[in-house]
Order: structure tokens, then C-alpha cells, then sequence
């Protein structure tokens, strides 16, 4: 399996190379189009000058004076009617040039072998030492008739320049290569360190390490990998808070109803502890049933939300029956309960919102402390109601705050272990206000009291 680094590399030099091919055939297309032409019209002023010189010198020595330009960097090549030919310069690789060519320009034409040289796929036209990429024109001197062919001497005029060219091309190439090499480690360092972490998460290992000091898309995954195992960690403790409290809460009334089970194949027990018995009983078996209720309500919410069955109701009438039904509950704890309920119609699903309210009420009264307060209101604003559940109990920490909607989470035990509760209950209440569109804040302080507030759109 390769690697992301090799893979990288490989890709990165595979642009290189496509690239460079792109530019290649760019350039050639350049050169055929633009510079081919203006070579071939600027060899041919040339080689018309050199023409007239000789034209208006008569007396000079042709083979001197052509030796001498060819010196400075040019190929000649020079035939006449007779076809007696001599060479200046550096010698053409290929001499091969049909003789009716030479008779063209003989006859006083001029020939244009740089521009008509075969448009090959590579850039030869300027390189190929050939009598055919080369300009012909007249040349009249002493009486006779000459064709004369010319053509700039690419290796005296930039033998120095291939070499310069040669080694920029390599040392590009190579530097570039190291480059890619070097850089693409450093990029996929992080990358590595994050599959590392990775293995580790999935070793049940929180502790990783990782550098969140970048500032690119890869500090940014890896600040964002920090907050995961974070909240990982937090997600695996709560799971073994709650596989602790549930193995209690299932446990507990499992051991009572035993217990009290054997107590009853007493024959000697009067028909006063029977009952007595029997009523436990009956208490834990509706603990345990709860808690399957609870549980089953909030796999149900998980799954989708077409369990909310919205329709308009009186939120207000609903939640004074529910005070009814606890008003016995309050009494005897010595609540002092007080409540603004006007009568407030909303599109919601009333079971579900019903056990929201539920919830925060016996959560208020539960935690409250003896001849506490506890203030329940409704206010309408604008398209949406605010309900607020007010009461002086235990409080909550600033820790507890954060997670007191997480799943099976329950607050300090030291101070709750007394009071029955399977830390599912405000976990479903934030998952129904959410599946209403609403939101909930929580406002506490530690053995002061706490505030839910539920706001809820009206439509």
C-alpha cells in the first residue's frame, strides 16, 4: 500500500513533468507561429546585404569577404551556374539541396528554407544544421552568377549557452525534486501524527498530542481532532458513569424485589407486613419500569423525529393539570409553588412537551431544598413563549452546567446520591425542545438554586 507522502511525491512530479510537456508544445507552437518567421525575415535582410555589398564592390575578394562573415558566425554555402560550390564556415551536417532550388535562386529568387523547414514536434527549425534551413539569394560578383545560402551558426554563436541551459534545466529539475521531496514531508507530518492519534482513539488512549499551533487547514484538523478526543474521553466516561448508575438503578430494585419476594413465603407474616411488602414491591417495579420508559423514549427521539406529532394545544391549561398531579408532592416537601400560566396556544406535540415540563417540575422538586420556592411562568414574545422553571434548590457547578444535558450524566453524587434518577431525563428534554425548534438556557448556582428556561417557537 503506498503511502500518502510517496503518493504525494509521485503526483507532485507528475505535474512537474505533464507540465513541462505542456509548456514544451506551447512553446513550439510559439516558435512556429511567431519567431520562425521573424528568424527567417531577419536571415534574409542578412543575406540580402551581404548580396549587395558585394554588388557595389566588384573589386573585393569574395571568398575573403565571405570567410570573414562567416567567422563571426554564419554557414555559407556558395554555388554557381557552373555548379563549382565552396563552403564558409562551419560545414552543414546534411549538404543535400535539390538542384532545382539552386536554379531558383540562380534565376534570381529568394529561397526560404527557414520558413518552409519541416514543422516538426520539437523546436529543430532554429537547431538543424542543414543546407535546406538556410535563406537563398542572388549573388552577382565578377561577371558570374551565385546562389548563395546562409544560416546562423548555432554552436559558435551559443555553444556556451547550451551548456548554461543544460545545467539550469538539470539543477531545475533536480533542486525541484528535493524540494517536493523535502516539503511534502513536511506536509504530510501532521497528517502522519494524526493517524497515529487515530490508532491510539481507537485504543481507548485519550491522551494524544498533536500541533495546534498552525495556521492552515491542518492546524485547523488537528485543533479540531483535540476537541473530538476531548469530547470522546467525556462521552466514555459518562458511558461508565451511566453503566455505574444503571447497574445501581436496575440492581438496587432487582435486590428489593428479591429480597421482599422471599420475605413473603413466610407463613408467619401477618396479613399488615404481606402488604406492607407487596407495596415495595409494587415501588420498584415501577422504578424499573420508568427507567425502561425513559430509555425507550430516547432511543425513540434518536431514531428520527417522526415520533413528534405536532398539532395546537393550550400549553398553559397543560401545564396546570400537571401542577394538580404534583400539588400533593409539593405539600408534603413544604414547596411554597407558585406559577403565571396564561392561557397560551401553540403547534407542538403536547405528550412530548408534557414530559419536558415533567421533567424540569420533579427535577425542581426533587432538588429543592425543605420549605424552598419553586416559579413556574409563561410569557408570550412575539412568535415565541418563554417558560421558565425557577427554583431555590442545590445548584449547580460551573462543570456541572456544561454537561447537565449530556446522557446518563448526573450531577455531583456526594450531593445527589440520596435522590432516585437516571440522568436521562433532562438528556431527552434538550432532544424534544430540539426536535420543536426550540432552545434551552440553564442559569445556576451552586446551593442557591436553578433556572431552566425553555423558549419555543408559537407556529
Amino acid at each position: 500500500m503506498k503511502t500518502l507522502y510517496v503518493k504525494f511525491v509521485v503526483i507532485t512530479i507528475g505535474i512537474m513533468i505533464l507540465s513541462s510537456i505542456l509548456a514544451f508544445f506551447i512553446s513550439n507552437t510559439y516558435y512556429q507561429q511567431k519567431l520562425k518567421p521573424y528568424n527567417d525575415q531577419k536571415i534574409t535582410k542578412i543575406a540580402q546585404s551581404i548580396s549587395e555589398f558585394t554588388n557595389k564592390h566588384p573589386n573585393i575578394n569574395l571568398n575573403e569577404y565571405l570567410e570573414n562573415i562567416s567567422s563571426i558566425g554564419y554557414q555559407i554555402y556558395l554555388v554557381d551556374n557552373a555548379g563549382e560550390e565552396a563552403t564558409f564556415g562551419k560545414p552543414f551536417r546534411d549538404k543535400s539541396l535539390a538542384v532545382s532550388t539552386k536554379e531558383y535562386v540562380l534565376n534570381g529568387n529568394t529561397y526560404h528554407g527557414i520558413l518552409h523547414f519541416p514543422q516538426q514536434t520539437f523546436v529543430t527549425g532554429f537547431f538543424a544544421n542543414e543546407l535546406k534551413n538556410t535563406i537563398g539569394v542572388p549573388l552577382a560578383h565578377g561577371g558570374r552568377n551565385y546562389a548563395l545560402f546562409i544560416r546562423p551558426d548555432i554552436k559558435l554563436l551559443f555553444n556556451e549557452m547550451h551548456f548554461l541551459f543544460g545545467w539550469l534545466l538539470a539543477l531545475t529539475i533536480i533542486l525541484s525534486i528535493v524540494m517536493v521531496v523535502i516539503s511534502t514531508k513536511y506536509l504530510v507530518k501532521p497528517i502522519s501524527k494524526l493517524t497515529t492519534a487515530t490508532k491510539l482513539l481507537s485504543k481507548g488512549d485519550f491522551n494524544v498530542e498533536l500541533n495546534t499551533t498552525r495556521h492552515d487547514e491542518l492546524g485547523e484538523l488537528s485543533r479540531s481532532f483535540l476537541r473530538m478526543a476531548s469530547k470522546l474521553e467525556q462521552m466514555d466516561e459518562t458511558r461508565k458513569e451511566f453503566i455505574s448508575n444503571i447497574s445501581h438503578d436496575i440492581q438496587s430494585p432487582l435486590s428489593n424485589i428479591k429480597g421482599y419476594t422471599n420475605l413473603l413465603e413466610k407463613e408467619s407474616l401477618s396479613l399488615e407486613e404481606r402488604g406492607h411488602y407487596v407495596s415495595i414491591i409494587h415501588d420498584e417495579i415501577s422504578r424499573l419500569s420508568n427507567l425502561t420508559k425513559q430509555l425507550l423514549l430516547l432511543a425513540s427521539l434518536d431514531r428520527n423525529d417522526d415520533i413528534v406529532k405536532k398539532k395546537p394545544f393550550n400549553v398553559g391549561q397543560q401545564m396546570k393539570e400537571l401542577i394538580r398531579n404534583y400539588q400533593w408532592l409539593v405539600s408534603e416537601k413544604g414547596i411554597m409553588l407558585s406559577y403565571s400560566l396564561p392561557d397560551t396556544k401553540i403547534i407542538g406535540d403536547s405528550s412530548l412537551l408534557n414530559t419536558v415540563w415533567d421533567n424540569l417540575l420533579t427535577n425542581a422538586i426533587k432538588y429543592n431544598k425543605p420549605d424552598g420556592s419553586i416559579e413556574i411562568s409563561i410569557e408570550e414574545r412575539g412568535e415565541t413563549i418563554v417558560v421558565t422553571f425557577k427554583d431555590t434548590g442545590i445548584g449547580l457547578n460551573h462543570t456541572e452546567i456544561e454537561r447537565i444535558f449530556d446522557r446518563f450524566y448526573r450531577a455531583d453524587t456526594a450531593r445527589t446520591r440520596t435522590i432516585e434518577g437516571t440522568g436521562l431525563g433532562l438528556s431527552i428534554v434538550w432532544t424534544i425542545v430540539k426536535l420543536h425548534d426550540g432552545h434551552i438556557d440553564v442559569n445556576s448556582k451552586e446551593n442557591e438554586g436553578t433556572t431552566f428556561i425553555v423558549q419555543l417557537p408559537v407556529n
